[in-house]
């Protein structure tokens, strides 16, 4: 009997790239986590196994999101408090999704992972690439420059 081979709904793309190694990595870690639960559903695996993905994703987003915003104190962003209001709202969305699932109260299906899709490509695009840019344009000897992080 042959394998299916894995199938991925969100494919990295370089437009995704905030220019910052580590936070790009661990985006691609999201996008990997996306698409390992996207194939676990469509491979019929059990509630357990989907269950700890889910764990993963919720615990890979709250150190992701923490750490992101920690580069973005160092570097002065201009809108972190705003970045930081997002990160807990994406943080709590994803949380609920997790403990609907747990609780039976929600099947994984292919809109729930276009949402997820949806969720993390529409944050890197519009809220993270904001400050990739802000971070672009700085000139020499601007803050993020001068702390070596970027």
């Amino acid at each position: 009997m042959a394998t299916a081979t894995p199938t991925e709904i969100f494919p990295w793309s370089n437009a995704y790239s905030v220019g910052i190694p580590q936070i790009d990595t661990q985006h691609q870690g999201l996008v990997r986590l996306i698409n390992d639960l996207h194939n676990a559903m469509a491979s019929g695996e059990g509630k357990q196994a989907l269950g700890k993905i889910l764990d993963e994703l919720v615990r890979y987003t709250e150190v992701h999101f923490g750490y992101e915003e920690y580069v973005l104190r160092e570097k002065l962003y201009s809108k972190l408090a705003a970045h930081h209001s997002e990160h807990q709202k994406l943080t709590r969305q994803v949380i609920e999704l997790r403990d609907r699932y747990r609780a039976s109260k929600l099947a994984l299906t292919v809109e729930v992972m276009q949402f997820l899709k949806n969720w993390l490509a529409g944050h890197i695009q519009v809220h993270d690439l904001d400050y990739a840019r802000e971070f672009k344009g700085a000139g020499p000897g601007s803050p993020g420059l001068r702390r070596g992080i970027y």
